[in-house]
């Protein structure tokens, strides 16, 4: 098992976090744009910002951004990354408590950390930051478990040597959950493709960049990555594999 807190979970994986970790579809940042009157004039908090790649997409598309992400080394990764950009700062908080102002954001985001947070706590802190009018927006790439031998087989690779995949992997919501957590004020939802493609070597950090992935020294790690390697042979067309995800999003204001 693994036995770390949620914000201490990542502090040894920034580096393949950084590195292999995908990004969010444009597509995401257009259905906000034209079915909920998102612009560039809304300032954004990005909470559990982790290395910043929720965040880089809105600015990107001209946001003013903080991020507020509790666990330090990642928090460091993104103020290196993105730091030069005089629309973007990082702040040491919780998904529960902010640290933020009384109504200092019109949107707040949450991405691939929200299964982490403490759903009912972030409520209410999440309705204090909101100016009126505003809205969160709640959401993640969800890796598709089927479809292609690749998909499967690294399903089962992560049943057979995670050391706690299956009760990280249930703490996502469904659809349902969502909708019923925004309550009567949400707003809608999407689902948009999304994916990567991977030589082994990135193939072989987008795993180690997982919580439930056993490091170096535990007894699982050796056996995971020769079991990722046989598959990488078994599976990779033309040198690469494709690691496809849906990215669900769910907008509102929750109850």
């Amino acid at each position: 098992m693994n036995d770390l807190a949620p914000t201490e979970r990542f502090s040894d994986r920034v580096a393949d976090y950084v590195r292999y970790r995908p990004d969010y579809p444009p597509a995401l940042l257009r259905w906000l744009q034209d079915e909920h009157g998102v612009d560039a004039g809304w300032k954004v908090a990005d909470i559990g910002a982790g290395t910043g790649i929720s965040s880089r997409l809105f600015l990107d598309a001209g946001h003013e951004v903080v991020a507020v992400e509790p666990n330090a080394a990642m928090r460091a990764a993104a103020l290196e990354w993105l730091g030069g950009n005089p629309r973007f700062a990082a702040g040491d908080g919780r998904a529960e408590a902010t640290g933020l102002d009384d109504a200092a954001v019109d949107l707040v985001s949450a991405a691939q950390a929200f299964h982490w947070f403490d759903q009912d706590a972030v409520k209410p802190e999440w309705r204090r930051i909101l100016r009126t009018g505003g809205l969160v927006a709640v959401y993640w790439n969800s890796r598709r478990l089927t479809g292609t031998p690749f998909l499967e087989g690294y399903e089962r690779l992560l049943l057979d040597h995670g050391l706690d995949y299956s009760s990280v992997s249930e703490r996502y919501g469904d659809d349902g959950h969502m909708r019923r957590w925004f309550g009567a004020g949400f707003r809608g939802m999407a689902r948009f493709p999304h994916g990567q493609r991977l030589d082994l070597d990135a193939l072989r950090g987008r795993l180690l960049s997982s919580s439930y992935a056993p490091r170096a020294g535990h007894p699982r790690h050796a056996p995971m990555l020769a079991a990722l390697e046989d598959l990488f042979a078994r599976t990779a067309v033309d040198g690469r594999v494709d690691f496809d995800y849906d990215t669900r999003i769910f907008v509102g204001v929750p109850e």
